[in-house]
């Protein structure tokens, strides 16, 4: 690898994005995996050979390499749990995760205050739920699009005075209890002690050094604008973040996907399938996200999560080992349109073409690999046929990428 690659999962999530970062970053050195999307709800699970097993919520997939994570400005930053995170981390042998970690000054910062009025936006739905994660992130971006001057951002940290301020005007604008701003502060004056902060000219540094992985939350197929509204999340899934974060600086974007299409919770599954029974050892129903759902590959969902993210340069292929040979290769109501960015009405309406939309299939799928390349018109440049670095593949020696 000598070029700076970003990594985004072309579906639902849950397709693989942290163990391709793991592979990337033990490969060939990485001077750091940039966050560039999501907060604490992110899930991506590593296997080291020796059986240790973390899942990767806000530090980068390649951490067990000793690579350094930077969070950066697009990131919803909970440093409560990312605390919870580090405890794990050292317990699995990384010496002082915190010393590992760097942070946008203008990073969002998820509270319990955003987590307890997310939780009860999400109650009130009822049997409507979104699906949302529970961890506040959706609420934090929805507070500071309203009071963009009263946001607590991470260099608020720094600032005791400001950040109690802004603590006490969020708990009352969202009228939720929770522990005393006062406590809150501490916990973020601790958090910030311990790691470094950083400006937006940091990244501009790090891209003059080794290469650098841009690793991705959720799924494309869950983005803020382009998802199927509204089981989506409140974060651009797509590369336009690590893009703007390059600043024109040549990176490859990388495409993950499974043969197979899963995803968590409620929303459009046109291709699910309950009789794919297949092992999931580190996914399954959440008391927030709701069940675990899989479905054939739906090469129709993902043509369209590569038109509205500009297209890809190559693609991972993960769970290559399981039993599955069934593709859908078209839908009874045609391929779906790309609407405008933020036409959220529109995107509602894509949902609710796509409840009543037939799956239409390809069997005997034996080659992967080359099905997925002719079905989705990219390269599939590395194969996985397990959780660890050793089960990936290189199944194209070069990448030659349409330079963005």
């Amino acid at each position: 690898m000598r070029e700076h690659m970003i990594v985004t999962d072309l579906g639902y999530g849950d397709a693989g994005k942290g163990t391709v970062v793991d592979w990337l970053c033990a490969r060939e050195p990485v001077q750091a995996v940039v966050r560039f999307n999501g907060g604490g709800q992110a899930g991506h699970n590593v296997v080291l050979p020796d059986g240790r097993q973390h899942t990767f919520a806000q530090f980068g997939s390649g951490t067990f390499r000793g690579v350094p994570t930077h969070l950066s400005r697009f990131m919803v930053v909970d440093p409560l749990s990312l605390a919870k995170e580090a405890d794990h981390l050292a317990e699995l042998g990384v010496p002082d995760p915190f010393c590992l970690l760097t942070v946008d000054r203008d990073a969002l910062l998820a509270t319990p205050y955003h987590v307890a009025a997310g939780r009860a936006r999400e109650l009130a739905r009822g049997v409507d739920r979104h699906g949302s994660c529970g961890m506040g992130v959706g609420e934090t971006m929805a507070y500071a699009l309203e009071h963009p001057d009263l946001a607590p951002v991470a260099g608020d940290c720094e600032e005791p005075v400001r950040l109690a301020r802004k603590l006490r005007a969020l708990r009352e604008a969202l009228g939720v209890t929770g522990p005393p701003v006062e406590d809150c502060v501490d916990a973020y004056r601790a958090f910030a002690e311990r790691v470094i902060l950083v400006g937006s000219s940091f990244v501009t540094a790090l891209l003059r050094r080794r290469p650098v992985v841009f690793e991705g939350a959720q799924g494309v197929l869950l983005d803020e604008w382009h998802g199927f509204h509204p089981y989506t999340t409140w974060s651009t899934t797509t590369f336009a973040n690590a893009l703007e974060l390059l600043d024109g600086t040549p990176a490859t974007r990388l495409g993950v996907l499974r043969i197979y299409t899963p995803r968590h919770g409620p929303g459009p599954l046109v291709t699910e399938d309950a009789a794919l029974a297949l092992p999931e050892a580190h996914n399954g129903t959440g008391p927030w996200q709701g069940p675990f759902r899989t479905g054939h590959f739906d090469a129709v969902a993902h043509r369209y999560a590569l038109a509205v993210s500009g297209g890809a340069d190559v693609l991972a292929l993960t769970h290559l080992d399981a039993p599955v040979s069934r593709m859908c290769v078209s839908y009874d109501i045609g391929e779906l349109p790309v609407g405008r960015a933020g036409d959220l009405d529109g995107q509602a309406g894509l949902t609710e073409r796509l409840r009543e939309a037939g799956p239409r299939y390809a069997d005997g799928i034996d080659d992967w690999p080359a099905a997925v390349a002719e079905a989705l018109g990219v390269p599939v440049w590395l194969g996985s046929s397990g959780p660890t670095a050793a089960d990936k593949v290189l199944l194209s020696g070069v990448i030659t990428p349409e330079r963005v």
